[in-house]
């Protein structure tokens, strides 16, 4: 199965497995069995994060299916990704660290800015910031002088490449003004509700590849609501799956994948996660994508309004 995996590379001549698994809202305890599950269906790509605080599991996964041959360290493509609260130049080196010591290794592949908004640090492990009236702590740290400090860990050998998530164009400008190291990723929310065709072309014309998180519309979040669109149970989605054979998932992630973007949905479960992988099998033409472009109605299922108030919020309200 691994050897379904198709590679897309970056600015710096690296390359990287166009699917990954997502980490993001698995609980503990299954974090573990589900990057086991994913190495074993073929997988060579997890993306995990700090602030998701399960990169031990997804450590000892690695660990366990290194221990057993299945893979080799080089033959996976590691990412984790710098919070909020570890912004200040001081503070990001130790954030690596503490995913390196988590994930049980002496380097990642990809290290990105998780968004463009710092906050107070108080304590490691407290990433959400708040003071006596329970409003968010924001801090004023530049996220031109985080990314010169994430420059040094690529010098230091702790991570290959590094880039951004959740960045606007605008932001993007005014980091590649100073950047001496590539930026070679934009995670970003993109699906058929929210195609930001704008920004995913940005990132083309500067040799930044995109990664999708949420394919599917993030139905699984905390605060979804019935009136979100549900993009499994869309008819031109479900009839699209149909005519090629494939579940409206595996459509959905296929929508990325045809057009060079990289994809990580989310699954604890093994046989959703093989089914995801397959993904790679579904063919879409430019009519295809055309055709599932017309849904977009500019809905976005993570808006970070959390932090809403921050000068350097990325999204319009």
């Amino acid at each position: 199965m691994a050897s379904k995996n198709q590679y897309a590379t970056f600015s710096n001549g690296l390359k990287v497995p166009l699917i990954g698994l997502g980490t993001w809202k698995s609980k503990a305890g299954q974090v573990k069995t589900a990057v086991m599950a994913a190495i074993d269906a073929g997988y060579r790509h997890i993306d995990g994060a700090f602030a998701y605080l399960n990169e031990d599991e997804v450590g000892a996964a690695l660990k366990a299916k290194l221990d057993d041959g299945t893979v080799k360290r080089e033959d996976m493509f590691m990412t984790t990704k710098l919070w909020g609260h570890m912004m200040h130049p001081d503070n990001v080196e130790r954030s690596l660290q503490l995913s390196l010591k988590d994930l049980q290794l002496e380097y990642v592949d990809l290290f990105l800015m998780h968004s463009p908004m710092a906050v107070k640090h108080l304590d490691d492990r407290n990433t959400f910031p708040v003071g006596e009236d329970k409003k968010p702590l924001m801090d004023d740290v530049p996220y031109t002088d985080t990314w010169k400090a994430m420059e040094k860990l690529v010098e230091k050998g702790m991570t290959k490449s590094i880039g951004v998530s959740n960045f606007n164009i605008n932001q993007l400008k005014e980091l590649l003004k100073i950047a001496k190291v590539p930026i070679v990723m934009n995670q970003v929310e993109n699906h058929p509700c929210i195609n930001q065709k704008e920004l995913i072309e940005f990132c083309k014309s500067k040799n930044i590849l995109v990664t999708a998180y949420s394919p599917l519309g993030s139905p699984d979040r905390a605060w979804a609501s019935d009136k979100d669109p549900n993009l499994r149970e869309n008819a031109l989605v479900k009839e699209m799956a149909e005519s090629k054979g494939c579940t409206p998932v595996q459509l959905l992630v296929a929508y990325h994948l045809c057009q060079g973007i990289l994809c990580i949905p989310k699954s604890v479960t093994p046989s959703r996660i093989e089914q995801n992988f397959l993904a790679l099998d579904v063919k879409l033409s430019e009519d295809d994508i055309k055709k599932m472009d017309t849904l977009e109605c500019n809905y976005r299922a993570c808006p970070w309004d959390f932090w809403n108030s921050h000068v350097n919020h990325p999204f319009p309200s």
